[in-house]
């Protein structure tokens, strides 16, 4: 078995634990409504622009796994994913908050009865293909990189790509007390590539049809 797919699948095992106190409490998808007035202000509008650790675009979150996001508040909270302004927000939130947001973006704009296709319809060049096998992607985030194996691991397909890319990169990121995500499986994968490499892969999966989108907020409900 590839030995970077043998690590990724133990680390997933042991980490169930880890989260199981914020993940099996149960989120109110109506109560969340009431709780992501922080959140809409960069989420809820296209094309909206962060400026740190540089400028792109903020991720899509409407759509996204409930698990998967209360796992990335979690991290934010815990200083596993060093973010200042992620993490000043994530430390307001019990972790019943952290269930109910995620129950309201996990169902936000979500169409009834829509389905994406088993595999991706855009064909990944040769280049990016290897870097795919390389990376043992679809391993955790499925064939179509919209279902994950794992519903703490987030849908990617569609996401802006030079958020993917920032993203990728934190992942590389050691000793730097405000940039950085510490994780043992997307660091292992993302130290493989250069940062060019990074940039093919998010483009590739940035073209792909996904289940992410912006639903526009207001702060006046």
């Amino acid at each position: 078995m590839n030995k970077l797919l043998t690590t990724v699948l133990t680390f997933a095992v042991a980490s169930v634990g880890t989260l199981a106190s914020a993940q099996d409490i149960v989120g109110d998808a109506k109560a969340g409504h009431a709780k992501v007035d922080m959140c809409i202000g960069c989420h809820g509008i296209k094309g909206y622009q962060a400026s740190f650790p540089e400028v792109h675009k903020v991720p899509m979150i409407s759509g996204q796994g409930a698990k998967y996001i209360i796992s990335a508040l979690s991290a934010y909270k815990k200083g596993d994913r060093k973010h200042p302004t992620m993490r000043g927000i994530a430390d307001s939130l019990s972790d019943q908050d952290m269930a109910d947001v995620a129950a309201y973006y996990s169902t936000l704009g979500v169409v009834e009865g829509a389905a994406l296709p088993a595999k991706p319809t855009v064909q990944p060049s040769a280049q990016v293909a290897a870097l795919l096998t390389k990376g043992a992607c679809v391993s955790c985030h499925g064939d179509n990189f919209s279902k994950p194996i794992d519903p703490s691991y987030p849908k990617i397909a569609g996401q802006h790509a030079d958020y993917l890319y920032v993203a990728l990169k934190s992942y590389k990121t050691e000793g730097n007390p405000l940039v950085g995500r510490g994780n043992a499986i997307m660091g292992g994968v993302a130290k493989q590539f250069s940062n060019a490499e990074l940039k093919a892969l998010a483009s590739y999966v940035h073209s792909l049809d996904g289940e992410l989108k912006v639903v526009p907020q207001s702060r006046f409900r």
